[in-house]
């Protein structure tokens, strides 16, 4: 039986993404607050931009191939190597495309990547508790319920609670020895 073919595809960002980014952002704020903060203007953008430098964090756009169109995004956040070889995840639906399942099938492509291309074992999505269309995506892609990390980040003025979810590579998976231990 073949796999269908997912309707979005992952495309790392670029300072190019700068204005579309930000008109999505813009047109999201009522979807994204008070959930998360996504750079609005060209300036944040660009700061925002200088966390993917190094290889720690990395960025993309989820966009559907038919269109073109950006309907999300996804970081791999803090990658760790070494003994613990996981990361976190942070995304967004973008307000125009929310509802339709590009972020669940986007999210199966960063899962597969981060698994197969990265070589990771763990990665976590921590969520507000009140996030009920992000819960039901990790909940969708089998992550488990790890806790309550109370006052986890700050965000959107004020110290927000999370709930920790995570999923592992699936068995059997080792650890790439070439990979570097930091």
């Amino acid at each position: 039986m073949s796999e269908t073919p997912s309707r979005v595809e992952l495309s790392p960002f670029t300072v190019a993404d700068q204005d579309e980014f930000c008109s999505l952002v813009a047109a999201s704020a009522g979807l994204h607050t008070p959930w998360m903060q996504l750079p609005a203007t060209p300036e944040a953008f660009q700061d925002w931009m200088r966390r993917f430098d190094g290889g720690a964090n990395l960025g993309f756009l989820i966009r559907v191939r038919e269109t073109g169109a950006a309907a999300g995004m996804v970081n791999i956040n803090s990658i760790i190597r070494g003994r613990y070889q996981g990361a976190s995840l942070g995304y967004a639906a973008f307000a125009p495309s929310a509802g339709r399942g590009y972020m669940t099938e986007g999210l199966t492509l960063v899962l597969r990547y981060a698994f197969e291309e990265l070589r990771l074992h763990r990665l976590e999505a921590n969520v507000q508790p009140g996030n009920t269309a992000s819960l039901a995506v990790v909940r969708r892609l089998g992550f488990r319920y790890e806790g309550l990390s109370p006052d986890y980040l700050y965000i959107d003025g004020a110290w927000r609670d999370h709930e920790r979810w995570a999923v592992t590579a699936p068995a059997p998976w080792t650890p790439d020895p070439s990979l570097p231990d930091v």
